[in-house]
């Protein structure tokens, strides 16, 4: 079979027994690691795993035409990801499927403003109990900050915002936007914890709805508000500008139109703070399984791809800081929520969208602890005074916040 062959030449650690659509079982073992029995379930797969793997095993998981009799999903991610270097050190045709996604990248992250909307609401515009299932109390969909080991999400989001926010340099009255605001929960703390305005921007519809109604809910519609607009549409004047987990979907052919953006909306003397996935080794291209079915239009830049844009805005760069396995560990409490509220999504789609999902957060994860995946956050000003010439302030803000957290308890 031509799968189980080309496993065979390219596993270097754990061990898959690969039952095909005839029922003979193919064992093919590396250096010790996990144990993976799969089946296959459709003739086709036997040639189709191998010329694509990264496109056709979701696919084929999706549709219940692979499934796992020994050990999990995780496992088995666990082990592609960690011998995918050898796969496609292995595989020619993998070399090229490689080479011309590389080719074609600035194609599919083309992302005008009607094209980026429908992309966002490919996936954003689910139904809103999915998310409530799954995210923090909050609806934070985008990395932690995990100060402790142990912290559960819903921590791991607060002290997110907490960091974010405390980079900001916020004072009372300033004028901050959002761009890409989520369900709304970046705004209502960074109104709440300093006493200013927000005006949060989206593209998803159903996000837009939600903001809206938290903010009345917490009587503070007057100082924080939400629109539905492209950036490339925003005008006006900001003493603080953030992105949280919407940078993943501008395109490396916009670079420069949203950093020029950020450049002439933020004030002389303004404080900019992109947070964004990113990746450690080198321009690159996104999964074809996750462009297709997750994230259309979407791409994790390298950070060699995004500082010359910056460059090029005229922008300084005052604070760059690399989190590494705190999206692994977000996705991780992710996939665990998913898993533990499995029966009740099901009902809102079905065993499709459910095996859809779980390949997303379990691949996404691994794709932080194996595939070089990491999380930047960019602090930019006009003036190179911007930002005090220490780091202190960052974690003496922190410090405070958290004392009054935690004397308001």
């Amino acid at each position: 079979m031509m799968f189980a062959s080309f496993v065979r030449r390219a596993l270097e650690w754990g061990k898959i027994t690969i039952v095909d659509a005839y029922g003979r079982r193919h064992e093919i073992r590396g250096r010790d690691g996990p144990e993976v029995t799969i089946r296959l379930h459709d003739r086709a797969l036997h040639h189709r795993l191998a010329i694509n793997p990264q496109l056709h095993l979701g696919e084929a998981y999706m549709e219940g035409k692979v499934t796992i009799e020994q050990g999990t999903l995780f496992d088995f991610l666990d082990i592609c990801t960690s011998n995918q270097g050898t796969f496609l050190a292995k595989s020619w045709l993998g070399r090229t499927i490689n080479r011309l996604d590389l080719l074609l990248r600035r194609l599919h992250q083309y992302n005008p403003a009607k094209r980026a909307q429908a992309n966002v609401a490919h996936h954003y515009d689910l139904s809103d109990t999915l998310y409530e299932l799954f995210l923090d109390g909050d609806r934070q969909y985008s990395c932690g900050y995990f100060t402790h080991p142990h912290d559960d999400i819903d921590k791991a989001q607060r002290d997110k915002k907490r960091h974010l926010a405390a980079k900001m340099l916020l004072r009372p009255g300033q004028r901050v936007l959002d761009i890409g605001s989520g369900w709304g929960g970046l705004a209502l703390f960074l109104s709440e914890s300093a006493d200013c305005d927000v005006l949060g921007i989206t593209l998803s519809r159903e996000q837009l709805q939600v903001s809206e109604a938290r903010a009345r809910q917490t009587g503070r519609s007057g100082r924080v508000r939400f629109e539905l607009k492209d950036y490339r549409d925003q005008t006006g004047s900001f003493d603080r500008i953030v992105s949280v987990g919407m940078f993943e979907h501008v395109g490396v052919n916009h670079y420069d139109a949203f950093f020029g953006k950020v450049r002439d909306l933020l004030a002389d003397d303004g404080v900019a703070i992109l947070h964004s996935i990113g990746r450690m080794d080198g321009p690159g291209s996104t999964n074809a399984w996750f462009r297709k079915y997750i994230f259309p239009g979407a791409y994790a830049p390298a950070l060699s791809e995004v500082v010359p844009a910056i460059e090029s805005a005229g922008l300084w760069i005052t604070d760059i800081e690399i989190l590494r396995l705190h999206y692994a560990e977000t996705l991780r409490c992710w996939r665990r929520r998913f898993q533990d509220n499995r029966a009740r999504i099901a009902k809102l789609y079905d065993e499709r969208f459910c095996r859809m999902w779980e390949f997303y957060l379990t691949g996404a994860e691994l794709m932080f602890r194996r595939l070089g995946g990491m999380v930047f956050q960019i602090q930019m000003a006009k003036r190179g005074d911007g930002v005090p010439l220490t780091r202190d302030y960052i974690a003496d803000w922190e410090r405070a916040q958290t004392a009054q957290a935690v004397a308001a308890e």
